[in-house]
């Protein structure tokens, strides 16, 4: 299912939907479309309503988001969310179901934008926005910051997409994620299994004693010539359970607060 939002703003912390617009497709053919304004409960930005047409009048006597959203929800149910620029539109809808007390349904999601950059060159598209890949699709509808208009153009231009990766032997929604890079739901209900791992570069050691002897038998010497180095217990037992020095030397690891003995000469 294809679907597009319009906003008072580009962050749902601070900004509130004010249409939403949605083509359901199965196997290339339209099963249904799905199209509301809704009132923001704010005042619509100039800027924005200049951009997009709706006006503060249009949206008064528009039904509330509690009103609209358990509705696009069930009829949404079992879809694969495609988006032009996704995290925006599927975060709005995710926040929007958070404050009223809904459940998320955890759908897959798949970005038209971020499968642009994949299959098109730099000559074919300068750039990903939608108005851009709808000339080169030659799509029958132009977006135009209206909700239901842009998720039709963005379904032509998935169509556009989908046809370029076929000729890649691309067919199925797992091999398209596979080839996007992106996450599937239950793969994102996994994330616990990372926490406490390291976030960025640089040398990490272990708090273990055994993992300090192991990481010093592997540096050889640590810029004493002693051939090992080991630090007392009371140093391991103090240590957080990952030490990180951030360094870009291509040095090999030498336990954090370790310092080199003095070498007698000859």
């Amino acid at each position: 299912m294809i679907v597009d939002l319009e906003t008072t703003g580009g962050s749902p912390a601070s900004s509130a939907i004010t249409e939403i617009g949605a083509v359901k497709v199965r196997g290339g053919e339209p099963l249904g479309e799905f199209q509301t304004l809704v009132n923001p409960g704010i005042s619509v930005p100039p800027f924005i309503a200049v951009l997009t047409g709706i006006t503060d009048s249009m949206v008064a006597s528009a039904p509330r988001l509690s009103a609209v959203l358990p509705t696009f929800l069930d009829w949404a149910a079992g879809s694969v969310l495609v988006a032009h620029n996704a995290p925006f539109d599927v975060g709005f809808l995710r926040a929007g179901a958070t404050s009223l007390g809904l459940d998320w349904p955890g759908f897959d999601s798949v970005d038209t934008a971020r499968l642009a950059r994949r299959v098109l060159t730099r000559d074919e598209a300068p750039d990903c926005k939608l108005s851009t890949l709808s000339r080169l699709f030659r799509t029958d509808t132009t977006p135009c910051h209206r909700a239901l208009a842009d998720a039709r153009a963005t379904t032509e231009v998935l169509h556009g997409l989908l046809e370029r990766l076929g000729n890649l032997g691309i067919r199925t929604h797992e091999e398209l994620v596979s080839f996007t890079g992106l996450a599937t739901a239950a793969q994102r209900r996994k994330r616990y299994l990372a926490d406490g791992l390291p976030v960025g570069p640089g040398v990490y050691i272990s708090r273990t004693r055994a993992a300090v002897r192991s990481t010093s038998a592997a540096a050889g010497t640590c810029g004493n010539g002693s051939g090992s180095t080991s630090l007392p217990p009371s140093h391991a037992r103090g240590w957080p359970r990952w030490s990180v020095s951030p360094s870009r030397s291509t040095r090999l690891p030498v336990p954090i607060r370790s310092r080199p003995r003095s070498v007698s000469s000859a």
